[in-house]
């Protein structure tokens, strides 16, 4: 009796065999049997490094045509060849580029069923489909070709007188049996026991040549031997998996070597059993052991993706911020290369995501490259005519004229938006050497005006003096209007003063006058207020007037409010930080504070008119 040990097939689990007391000891499972899903998750695993390549520097999405490519250049290949994930994939990429925002692992993305790709899909899985059936039916041929072997032996068993005669054909019998290719999983121990107990019931219970029996146990203990021997050195094998693999081979030669003598089957099948177990341990470990790494894989690739996700790129407006997150996406997806794969459940399902993520920044930064495109060219046309102008203009000697035009070019120019790099420093050196040239021109010939400015200086600032005490002297208002306007004529006749000392000068100048104006216009308010409750007291009793003169005041007071938010709104275009900004600044807010008073003035008399109607 030979051993009966199970089936190692790759995805499924060592099957254990309950034994009796009448069974062989060679019967028993192999122990410490792997992992149910282990196994089946092995081919898968070496195939999905594929997907995560796809995150290589060349981005380039699929096209209809590169699918339509692999799926021709598969359906030249030979049925066996063919594999169903890899025309579950094609499918799957057909379906992202016609609706990117799909989970890759749906089945319910929308393709076009009537296209020419699909129809190849179609093709592929027809010729798949032919394949698996043919291969069926030979597995059914080789079953019943298996079966008729079994019975041929047990028929030679029976036979106890001619065992010269009919072991030559007994040997045969097993070589035939070994030769035919496999036969349906399900039905595989099944055959592989009958056969088994086809042989030992030659061998053990027909009175054969001792002569030929012996030297056939001798015979397969040699090849059993050998086969102990690579198996225990599979123990030391550093690759697992691929010894995990050579170890099934082995059962399957193991099953093909027929009985050894009674007294050594249940020693060579514990030594055979013993090393299998051995490597089954150290195969089910290793699983144990990725499935922990792919749970901390699959949380850090979940992490990359929120990260990712959680970028707003509604944020960026500029080229370095764009470059920076740029390169803040590219250490991701380096990241991303470096991690592990995660769960076959989550892997593509999570690659799929980020993936979805980095498609969704970089088309995002092709949208604003695209639209500054535009923009920096404009840039670049008005900056090279501000250019071509200050070159024209730099040897000018209309100081004055000159001076207002480079001046507001230069306030155009900071106005004016990036331009490509590559036109950057050349233009802008263009442009201030043209401004430097006239200024230094401007320099040596304006020497001799300073004497003549600094007098000027010298008048105004006496000028704003006598402004001064036109408040502190005790004047009619007719008086000090009349000198107000004088020193106004003669501050207008005066000429130039140093640049430096404009701003400052004349902003001391519109105080005075505003210190002169607000006196004499608040002893004007006074009065004319007093004159409105006389006048308002003078009409007591008759409400028609009251009314009329109630109105008109509403009317006026919404005119001075209007007006004061379109002040209000112009202050806030004005910027305090150019040469005349200041001044206009001031002149303006004087404005809206008379606008205020007026308004305020105008309330009072309509609460005075309500207190009479």
């Amino acid at each position: 009796m030979d051993m009966q040990e199970p089936s190692l097939v790759p995805g499924g689990e060592a099957e254990e065999l309950t034994l009796n007391e009448a069974a062989a000891p060679e019967t028993a499972a192999v122990t410490a049997a792997p992992d149910p899903d282990a196994a089946a998750e092995v081919e898968e695993i070496m195939a999905e490094g594929e997907e995560d390549a796809e995150l290589a520097a060349d981005r380039r999405p699929d096209s209809d045509e590169s699918l339509m490519a692999q799926a021709v250049a598969l359906m030249a290949k030979d049925a066996s060849e063919i594999a169903a994930d890899d025309i579950r994939r094609l499918r799957q990429r057909y379906a992202m580029l016609h609706k990117p925002a799909a989970d890759a692992d749906s089945e319910q993305m929308a393709v076009q069923p009537d296209s020419e790709f699909m129809l190849m899909i179609e093709r592929l899985k027809a010729k798949k489909s032919a394949w698996v059936a043919e291969q069926e039916a030979l597995k059914a041929a080789n079953l019943e070709r298996k079966n008729a072997i079994i019975d041929e032996i047990n028929a030679l068993a029976e036979d106890t007188d001619n065992v010269n005669r009919t072991f030559p054909r007994y040997r045969e019998l097993q070589d035939e049996f070994n030769a035919i290719g496999d036969v349906d999983p399900m039905q595989e121990t099944s055959v592989w026991k009958r056969f088994q107990e086809a042989r030992e019931h030659y061998s053990d219970n027909l009175k054969i040549n001792k002569e030929l029996r012996d030297y056939d146990f001798k015979k397969n203990l040699e090849d059993k031997e050998a086969l102990l021997v690579e198996a225990a050195a599979l123990v030391a094998d550093e690759d697992v998996i691929s010894a995990y693999r050579r170890l099934q081979d082995l059962h399957n030669k193991w099953r093909q070597i027929g009985p050894v003598a009674k007294e050594l089957r249940e020693e060579i099948w514990s030594r055979f059993r013993e090393a299998s177990a051995e490597v089954n341990k150290r195969y089910q470990a290793f699983f144990e052991a990725r499935k922990a790494q792919e749970a901390e894989n699959e949380a850090a690739k979940t992490a990359l993706c929120e990260k990712i996700e959680a970028i707003d790129c509604s944020t960026l407006h500029t080229f370095a911020a764009w470059d920076e997150t740029t390169r803040t996406i590219v250490a991701m997806q380096e990241e991303w290369r470096n991690l592990g794969f995660a769960s076959k459940k989550m892997n593509r399902a999570l690659f799929a995501r980020f993936r979805q993520a980095c498609d969704a920044f970089f088309a995002a930064k092709a949208d604003f490259y695209r639209a500054t495109r535009e923009e920096l060219g404009n840039n670049l046309a008005r900056k090279q005519q501000l250019a071509e102008r200050a070159e024209a203009l730099k040897d000018s000697t209309d100081w004055r004229q000159a001076t207002e035009e480079f001046v507001a070019m230069q306030k155009e120019w900071k106005t004016i938006g990036a331009v490509p790099k590559k036109y950057s420093d050349s233009l802008w050196k263009r442009f201030t050497e043209a401004c430097d040239h006239f200024f230094d021109c401007k320099k040596k010939a304006g020497s001799g005006t300073r004497k003549v400015e600094n007098d000027n200086l010298r008048i105004k600032r006496e000028i704003i003096g006598m402004l001064s005490a036109i408040v502190s002297e005790e004047m009619t208002k007719e008086d000090a209007l009349k000198k107000l306007k004088d020193l106004q004529q003669r501050w207008s006749e005066t000429g130039h003063v140093p640049f430096r000392e404009k701003d400052k000068l004349y902003e001391a100048y519109r105080s005075a006058i505003d210190a002169v104006r607000d006196k004499f216009a608040l002893a004007e308010r006074r009065a004319g207020r007093e004159r409105f409750v006389a006048n308002v007291n003078s009409l007591e009793g008759d409400n028609d007037k009251l009314y009329r003169e109630r109105e008109r005041l509403v009317r006026a007071l919404d005119n001075r409010r209007n007006d004061l938010r379109t002040y209000e709104n112009n202050l806030g275009f004005l910027s305090a930080k150019s040469k005349n900004g200041d001044s206009l600044l001031r002149d303006l807010e004087r404005r809206i504070e008379r606008l205020k008073a007026d308004i305020r003035d105008i309330e009072d008399k309509i609460k005075i008119l309500d207190g009479k109607l």
